[in-house]
């Protein structure tokens, strides 16, 4: 039996923490996990530090792989930005990219994460004109859910995935982004290079791309990729 070393970003973490417990029952290897923001994920592995499996945005991992740093890639999961607010306040309209827009100008202030949601979020505005508009009132947060800060009422409005949205106790999640300016993710496991327990890592990434981990994905607010 082995002990797996995971590194990974908080965006598929609801599902992972069901998932992993039951991979450990069934096959008797032992999972040790890293959370870590993805900025930092991606400076620590390019620093040199080593694990058996990374997981996180595709478009990161594809950069680790072309780095030679992970060896393999596997879309497990695939999420869309939410929007929230505190728990009871008024719900504005998120109908369409020109409703978004609006909420954001008459927000006091806009909270999003330092991750693939916040990365677009950014772009995104900067499409939309505001970007100056609003440069006083938007604040990124590392490390902690973009809803908590949210539900401290310390922003207005949140942005971040579905996925880390859900789980957040005192907000209200309005919905996901409209489909003319929503943007999915998907969510990949890779292969270090210089992982230690690579088979059961490969034997790890099965279990959650397996049809059973499907119901589970969906649960947490992610699709199966």
């Amino acid at each position: 039996m082995s002990d797996i070393k995971v590194m990974l970003s908080a965006a598929f973490k609801e599902a992972y923490l069901e998932l992993v417990p039951e991979f450990e029952r069934a096959t008797g290897h032992k999972v040790t996990s890293l959370w870590v923001p993805s900025v930092q994920m991606m400076n620590r592995l390019k620093g040199g530090e080593a694990v058996d499996l990374v997981i996180l945005s595709a478009a990161a991992l594809e950069d680790l792989r072309q780095a030679g740093i992970v060896i393999e890639r596997n879309d497990v999961a695939k999420s869309g930005i939410g929007v929230a607010v505190k728990a009871g306040a008024p719900r504005p309209d998120i109908s369409s990219g020109e409703a978004v827009k609006r909420a954001v100008l008459a927000a006091k202030s806009v909270v999003y994460s330092t991750g693939p949601s916040g990365i677009y979020l950014i772009g995104l505005f900067q499409r939309m004109g505001i970007a100056e508009k609003i440069q006083g009132k938007i604040r990124q947060v590392q490390g902690e859910p973009a809803g908590g800060v949210v539900a401290r009422g310390e922003a207005e409005l949140g942005f971040q995935q579905m996925s880390e949205l859900l789980p957040v106790p005192g907000i209200d999640v309005i919905g996901p982004l409209p489909p003319d300016i929503q943007q999915i993710t998907i969510f990949a496991a890779g292969l270090h290079a210089r992982a230690q327990a690579p088979d059961a890592a490969r034997a790890l990434v099965k279990f959650l791309k397996a049809p059973a981990a499907a119901p589970v994905i969906r649960k947490k607010g992610m699709e199966p990729a």
